[in-house]
């Protein structure tokens, strides 16, 4: 058979095992790369890789072989192909994992984070393992069999494949149960069995039945009479940024010179509850009951949002990222990522703009306490160049490419820390204004990232990894506190002795409650940063 003038016919079985050879060769780099790292290509493991690959080819054989029937096979195949090909780009290129959580940020990404990640090399994978082999198969004609000849067919295709991969696991026993038992994690980059999986529980966890009724939480706020002073909160809702980039926490870099002139404290032990902003986000303004967090329970219940609104206190979301994840959606919101509302736009809207007119929001407001979110646009990755202007290029030379790849570790750990130096800038200016205003509000600023950041650490780029792999550089973010000369009740030195205990994003919720001086009964002091022993 020529494949490349489509002239002969073929059976459904021997496409199904030529695209499983395709795939096992050409899509599994990032997996054998990590297989090798922890199984190294000599005399003791290369039967346990053939064997391998036998059992990852096996079991794709089989799974195609049962989805793919009649006129479903070359549509069914084509998907695979396409969504394999850019799979294995973001692996090999930024050696990620794509489960649930991914996928659902996938779906949740808009335009603006979508185009920072196009590239010619992800064009190059999209083409030559996507495209042109799904044309391929487009133009093959197959084999059509019985009804009961298929069924045979079907079935000795899954026997045979089955009982190889059967074979493969008994001949080496002992090193598939520690394989199994230890290396788990390898298996998250197996292509595209892994994406395949994720793809279904996925599905399967959004196909729940929708919650008409929100579960209601904190029905008792209230701001106690005896609290007649205002207060004026603004909590900066950081994006991408690690602690230990931080000159606050540490860094010999200086990449906080702004904040360092000012009287504040910083978090050093702080720990994000996901490694998304899709998980995060919802997370940090969640009541999350005895530790236990997820995504659905945070959707369908009110959020600290809601209890803030409940006792009176007047809330504003301004944002300058891709959205709230669903948390501002009763709240009053202004997006930010476009000039329709930001005035200090160039090559991207910047966080700065967020302020610009936000004296206006605030004096508008007459009556009551103000809480204030500034979600961040931050250091978002990959093209970390475009997230500061060019007065803020401190640290070269830089990475001025998406494609992280094609610099080296200095470029883009320089790119990186002037995203940071600006986040510095912007906290900076966020404090000035909230001084500026010190007369007629208790004043403060919290700050908290998201999630952290890879960059390049044993071959991992970016974030979103699962939290049990995750390495700490995707978790251990950035807090910083900041309160205005007339706020009550704190003492900044002994705060600063807790300055080091481990803290995350679960004392988001009570710490603010705290903060806004809102009495109810989903607060617990315990939790509180700055009330807690």
């Amino acid at each position: 058979m020529n494949l490349f003038t489509f002239r002969e016919a073929i059976s459904k079985s021997k496409l199904i095992v030529l695209v499983t050879v395709f795939l096992t060769i050409f899509g599994n780099y990032a997996f054998f790369k990590n297989i090798i790292t922890v199984y190294p290509v000599n005399q003791d493991n290369i039967p346990f890789l053939i064997s391998l690959t036998l059992l990852v080819s096996s079991v794709l054989a089989a799974i195609l072989g049962v989805a793919c029937n009649g006129i479903l096979t070359k549509p069914l195949l084509i998907v695979v192909l396409i969504i394999s090909s850019i799979t294995a780009y973001f692996m090999d290129s930024f050696n990620l994992v794509i489960d649930d959580i991914m996928i659902q940020n996938i779906f949740e990404t808009n335009l603006k984070e979508s185009i920072d990640i196009v590239s010619i090399k992800l064009t190059f994978y999209f083409t030559l393992l996507g495209v042109y082999p799904s044309i391929i198969i487009y133009r093959i004609k197959i084999i059509e069999p019985g009804i009961k000849s298929n069924i045979i067919s079907n079935l000795k295709l899954f026997s045979i494949a089955m009982a190889l991969a059967i074979l493969c696991m008994v001949s080496l026993g002992s090193t598939y149960a520690t394989f199994f038992r230890q290396h788990k994690s390898l298996r998250y980059y197996s292509n595209p069995a892994y994406w395949i999986y994720s793809t279904v529980k996925y599905v399967k966890a959004s196909m729940k039945p929708e919650v008409t009724t929100l579960k209601s939480i904190g029905r008792d706020a209230k701001i106690p009479t005896s609290d007649v002073d205002r207060e004026l909160i603004i909590f900066v809702l950081g994006e991408t940024a690690r602690s230990d980039r931080f000159s606050l926490n540490g860094y010999a870099r200086q990449t906080n010179p702004f904040l360092e002139k000012i009287d504040l404290i910083s978090f050093t032990n702080f720990w994000s509850c996901g490694t998304s902003t899709s998980v995060s986000v919802p997370c940090i303004f969640a009541k999350i009951d005895n530790g236990h967090y997820s995504s659905q329970k945070a959707k369908n219940s009110e959020n600290l949002l809601d209890v803030l609104s409940l006792s009176g206190v007047n809330v504003f979301w301004l944002d300058n990222n891709s959205d709230s994840k669903g948390v501002a959606i009763r709240s009053n919101y202004y997006d930010y990522s476009t000039n329709a509302n930001n005035p200090v736009c160039d090559v991207e809207c910047r966080d700065v703009g967020m302020l610009s007119n936000l004296q206006k929001k605030i004096d508008s407001v007459k009556e009551g306490d103000i809480f204030i979110v500034l979600h961040q646009m931050g250091s978002h990755g990959p093209a970390y160049y475009k997230r500061y202007p060019s007065a803020f290029k401190r640290f070269s030379p830089t990475c001025e490419s998406n494609q992280l790849q094609s610099c080296n570790d200095n470029e883009i750990s320089n790119t990186y820390d002037n995203a940071i130096l600006y986040t510095d800038y912007f906290l900076s200016k966020t404090i000035e204004l909230l001084k500026r205003n010190d007369r007629n509000f208790e004043t403060a600023m919290f700050y908290v990232s998201d999630h952290g950041e890879s960059l390049g650490e044993r071959g991992i780029y970016l974030h979103g990894m699962p939290n049990m792999i995750a390495p700490d550089a995707q978790r251990h973010v950035p807090a910083i506190m900041w309160f205005g000369a007339n706020f009550d009740g704190i003492h900044l030195d002994e705060l600063k002795l807790k300055s080091s205990r481990e803290l995350n994003h679960e004392n988001v919720f009570h710490t603010l409650l705290g903060m806004m001086e809102v009495e109810t009964d989903v607060y617990d002091p315990a939790l509180d940063i700055l009330h807690a022993p």
